[in-house]
């Protein structure tokens, strides 16, 4: 059955994804097994989605009778789980308004298109630009990719779209001198997730908000990744001590189910009125209850805390690790979204590890990046931890 599913697959399914020949068929907290009985601890979780882990019953449940009693009707009515999750985001956060889409890159199409439509109801139009930082991840759509600061995701859909420029990371100068005129905000993630695990420096997204309001900017933040308690604290910028104007979530929020939303404070918000933006399948009566679950859970079973917690130990022993291996450059990351940079191609090391039953993967050519899921335990960061203390010999 596994050689007829891929080979099925790659004959229908467009060429997009370089998959592992591999095909998964069920999951239990941070385990995966796939069609073969193998099976793999977990540490990429959805790419940092899966946060209360696979198959969590409560969420099942909360699926199975949501689809039972109502699916989808669109926006053009009120719904009682969108209401609520909407709510709670906002009674959880700095933000007044919540926009729903599909994922991480409606969000962010939604992010841009209000800072633009902002500044066109304040009667500045010519404020249209964004400035984002390299090696950021902002999507796939024509926008978000232009918005991204890595050129192979650009590659082969030239021209993109205007209005984007491009500083370094943790440069604030760089910054300052790449606005001008035209600026309407800055868009950044507070900790680039695809970009290689990269913090910000001590004071620097202090600098960039400091900086948005002496020139009258938008601060906008995806915390796509970093978000849901990744790192720690609920969203990334709370350790930060900033507070942004717009801010983008999506993978985590419905614990694998899909879903983005957009968080906007009520002045900058106003902007979309309606008929400005829209979704038809944004924050529907089912992904909303998943998401919504999912927030009672990780409030109730403190899973924030957890994150943070275990991350600390994780850190530790990545830590300890680079101690013994002088391949490791650097250790990175906060709470559970962390990377170990090599000095030496880490692509490799990917098949090797899941091979030993161990889920990763790697970014920037050099880094692998661990987000398992929030629940992970003590004992399965100590296996992946000595694995890969046998594998980073070569």
């Amino acid at each position: 059955m596994t050689d007829t599913i891929m080979h099925t697959a790659d004959r229908v399914i467009t060429a997009t994804y370089k998959r592992f020949p591999v095909v998964m068929e069920r999951g239990q907290a941070c385990t995966l097994w796939d069609t073969r009985g193998r099976r793999y601890t977990d540490f990429v979780s959805g790419i940092a989605v899966c946060n209360l882990g696979h198959a969590h019953p409560r969420i099942a449940e909360v699926v199975a009778r949501q689809a039972g009693q109502l699916v989808h009707v669109s926006n053009l009515y009120y719904t009682i789980p969108q209401t609520e999750l909407a709510r709670m985001l906002v009674e959880h956060s700095f933000a007044d308004r919540v926009f729903f889409g599909n994922s991480g890159a409606e969000a962010n199409e939604a992010a841009i298109k209000l800072a633009r439509k902002y500044f066109k109801d304040a009667g500045q139009p010519e404020r249209f630009g964004i400035v984002c930082m390299e090696k950021s991840f902002h999507g796939r759509t024509m926008a978000t990719l232009s918005a991204t600061g890595q050129d192979k995701i650009k590659q082969g859909f030239d021209p993109v779209l205007e209005g984007f420029s491009f500083v370094p990371f943790n440069d604030i100068d760089a910054l300052k001198s790449a606005i001008d005129d035209h600026t309407c905000a800055v868009m950044l993630e507070p900790i680039q997730g695809e970009g290689g695990i990269r913090c910000p420096d001590p004071g620097f997204l202090q600098r960039v908000r400091q900086l948005c309001d002496q020139r009258g900017l938008l601060m906008i933040l995806d915390e796509i990744q970093t978000g849901m308690g990744r790192t720690g604290t609920r969203f990334a910028h709370e350790q930060y001590d900033v507070t942004p104007d717009i801010m983008t979530l999506a993978k985590a929020l419905a614990n694998g189910l899909p879903i983005g939303a957009m968080l906007a404070t009520e002045r900058v918000a106003a902007a979309f009125g309606i008929g400005a933006h829209a979704s038809t399948f944004g924050g529907t009566p089912l992904v909303t209850a998943a998401a919504l679950e999912t927030l009672k859970i990780m409030d109730e079973e403190r899973i924030v805390d957890r994150a943070r917690d275990t991350g600390t130990y994780f850190k530790d022993a990545l830590k300890q690790l680079k101690l013994r291996h002088r391949c490791i450059a650097e250790v990175r990351g906060r709470g559970l979204l962390l990377g170990i940079q090599l000095n030496r191609p880490a692509d490799r090391l990917v098949p090797v590890l899941m091979d030993k039953g161990f889920l990763v993967n790697c970014v920037q050519g050099d880094t692998l990046r661990f987000v398992p899921p929030l629940i992970i335990q003590k004992d399965e960061i100590d296996a992946l931890i000595h694995c890969l203390d046998e594998v980073l010999t070569f």
